[in-house]
């Protein structure tokens, strides 16, 4: 048979395979992004988080003792110590004294330096200076030297992240935000759907059509308008006010979405429930409701990763203070102030996106259904 490879129609293996390259395409960056919020700073800055298995090699500079502590030696002043003194001890494979030729000598080799100075480096990182004559001078020689390192990990970043850069109470103010504005935009948008799609009241239509309109107004126009009457009757920079504010942009796609599942749910149901009796109330909360879950679980995945992952509107009517910054303005100071400093802000960016990630797979299956729902007659 045509488009048939063995017992499967070609597409499904198109399909299949196109699946399995989105999943790479989003798997990678996360796996890597992990790697590196467990490696050591130092190696994350010299190379990527696919060598994170195998030795790094660097190059740095070392600032030997001032001469002052020069001790005499066998008729010699002497200046010795490690090079990885104060960091992560490595292998050294090569030395030297100058910038011109920072890797001239061999470990064990002796490098002649000004004045009959002789400088000497093992493998281990030990190193002398040995003068015949007294060394003077406030500050010590530089020693430059190549070192391989073995991989190294740590949860050390972790607990900088946590404890020390303030990422903990962003964690707090952003579940602060996210918790409330994501249910209290569901609870309003059901009890709204259940009235747009079985009630008969007058302007239906109307109120339907206003909600639909206000899917295509954009975010940025109300922003100003908002934070002014929030200042005006004293909500501004508030919790009360982001929730308002974010209840107030998830309601239009909420309602509508939840609307169109709950107008396809089963006539017969509705009707026999009225038939015996029941109020609208409680038809909405004993049949609707569970009955609408898979959908309430998808528009709740959507609207927590949404308030989770907002800068705009917490920038806005929260502001920068400290006691309201959330996750995704604390990554930003770190990204500005820290510039290179890629393990704190990969570890940062890891307990970013952790709950988020638990959400998703805790509901996913949810969402799943309530995207199929009414997808099949």
């Amino acid at each position: 048979m045509q488009g048939i490879a063995g017992q499967r129609p070609l597409l499904i293996w198109v399909v299949h395979l196109s699946v399995a390259a989105l999943v790479l395409l989003w798997t990678i960056p996360t796996f890597g992004l992990l790697v590196s919020s467990f490696r050591d700073g130092d190696q994350l800055s010299v190379s990527g988080w696919w060598t994170a298995l195998t030795a790094t090699e660097r190059n740095i500079i070392f600032r030997a003792p001032a001469p002052a502590e020069q001790v005499q030696d066998g008729g010699q002043w002497v200046i010795a110590g490690n090079v990885f003194e104060g960091q992560t001890e490595g292998e050294v494979t090569a030395f030297g004294f100058s910038s011109k030729a920072p890797a001239a000598f061999a470990p064990g080799q002796a490098a002649e330096m000004r004045r009959g100075q002789v400088l000497e480096v093992s493998r281990s990182g030990d190193f002398r200076i040995a003068s015949p004559e007294e060394m003077a001078g406030k500050r010590g020689a530089r020693i430059f030297y190549t070192s391989i390192d073995p991989p190294r990990f740590t949860l050390e970043n972790y607990r900088n992240v946590l404890f020390s850069e303030g990422i903990g109470r962003s964690f707090i103010n952003t579940l602060t935000v996210t918790i409330p504005a994501t249910i209290i935009p569901i609870l309003i948008a059901a009890f709204a759907a259940y009235a747009l799609a079985w009630m008969q009241f007058p302007g239906r239509a109307l109120l339907l059509a206003v909600i639909v309109g206000l899917l295509v107004v954009p975010l940025q126009m109300s922003l100003i308008p908002l934070l002014r009457l929030y200042t005006d009757i004293g909500i501004g920079k508030s919790y009360i006010g982001i929730w308002l504010a974010h209840t107030g942009f998830g309601l239009p796609l909420a309602i509508y979405l939840l609307r169109n599942y709950i107008k396809g749910l089963p006539k017969e149901i509705i009707e026999s429930a009225k038939v015996d009796g029941a109020s609208d109330f409680e038809i909405f909360i004993k049949i609707v409701l569970p009955l609408s879950f898979p959908a309430l679980a998808s528009f709740a995945i959507f609207q927590f990763l949404w308030t989770w992952n907002d800068l705009l509107v917490a920038t806005v009517f929260l502001g920068n203070n400290e006691d309201q910054l959330v996750m995704t303005g604390r990554l930003r100071e770190l990204l500005g102030s820290r510039g290179g400093n890629w393990e704190i802000l990969t570890a940062s960016a890891f307990v970013s996106i952790a709950v988020p990630l638990l959400v998703f797979f805790s509901l996913q299956r949810y969402l799943v259904r309530g995207l199929l729902a009414g997808s099949v007659k």
